[in-house]
């Protein structure tokens, strides 16, 4: 292997080190029921009208369990965003993301949580629609993006392909997801996510069928350097009935992916995109390096 690309996986391994601690200190205000926070109106002070009382700063609290108002006074704020984490991870993971997400305007956010205990991802992906349903509902808004880590990604494809959410998605965004499957970590075939995250499983025929009319933009971010996606090209869409937009990460990890900073911003312009007439934005091939 060459200098460069030792150093390169040596830098991505310190810093996937360094997320996962962090990981492990956020876990638990991640356990908290998830909610969908207007996170402009608290800091501009609006959410004292607004709610009628004082509130925390979500962000400051790592998004606490508090139930935000259904609507925004103006209805502004973009369309919905609906983050789904990864296997055995919680909405924590997306605390960076969220502040981004913030000030790029994107007023709500919410992120959808599945028990780590679910033994099927058509499960999760059944869950996440009526949750989507529940958020058209409070916002009034007919459609939603939808960003997805790891398993995440896949589950929110699930939906969007094979349960009609394709009606209800404009762009959905997936990190380092197993679209072909992966062959880490054999030994935890024993879960039965892990087991329909394997190449050639059920769940990922299903996938793999056609999807004609399927209006949904998709974009996938995959990482030359990703340690859980075995081969790294997995996480590359590849599909005739899609709408596919895939995005190369150089210099970063798995576990990197929803924290980075030029990933959040190649997520915002992917978001922007979107905000196009359905079926417009690029597709095909991009680079991202952060190396």
């Amino acid at each position: 292997m060459e200098l460069a690309k030792v150093t390169a996986l040596m830098k991505a391994t310190t810093l996937e080190i360094a997320i996962l601690t962090g990981r492990i200190v956020l876990y638990p205000s991640g356990l908290y029921p998830p909610g969908l926070y207007p996170s402009g109106l608290y800091r501009s002070g609006l959410h004292r009208s607004v709610l009628g009382s004082e509130r925390r700063d979500p962000e400051a609290v790592a998004d606490a369990s508090e139930d935000p108002p259904a609507t925004l006074p103006d209805g502004g704020g973009g369309r919905p965003v609906v983050l789904l984490h990864g296997f055995v991870d919680n909405r924590s993971v997306f605390l960076l993301l969220r502040r981004a997400l913030a000030r790029h305007g994107r007023a709500r956010v919410e992120s959808f949580d599945y028990s780590p205990f679910t033994c099927d991802l058509r499960t999760a992906a059944e869950a996440l629609g009526r949750r989507i349903d529940a958020v058209r509902e409070r916002t009034g808004r007919a459609e939603v993006d939808l960003v997805g880590h790891s398993l995440g990604g896949l589950i929110a494809r699930y939906y969007v392909q094979r349960l009609g959410g394709d009606t209800r998605v404009r762009t959905l965004v997936m990190l380092g997801t197993p679209h072909e499957g992966t062959t880490v970590a054999r030994l935890a075939d024993a879960h039965p996510l892990v087991r329909q995250m394997r190449p050639g499983s059920e769940v990922l025929r299903e996938l793999a069928a056609p999807a004609q009319g399927c209006r949904t933009r998709f974009v996938s971010f995959w990482s030359d350097l990703d340690q859980i996606m075995v081969p790294v090209e997995t996480a590359r869409l590849a599909h005739p009935d899609l709408l596919v937009h895939n995005v190369r990460v150089s210099g970063i990890g798995h576990l990197a992916l929803p924290v980075h900073p030029t990933v959040a911003t190649g997520i915002l312009e992917a978001l922007d995109a979107g905000e196009a007439e359905a079926g417009e934005g690029p597709t095909g091939e991009g680079t991202a390096s952060v190396a």
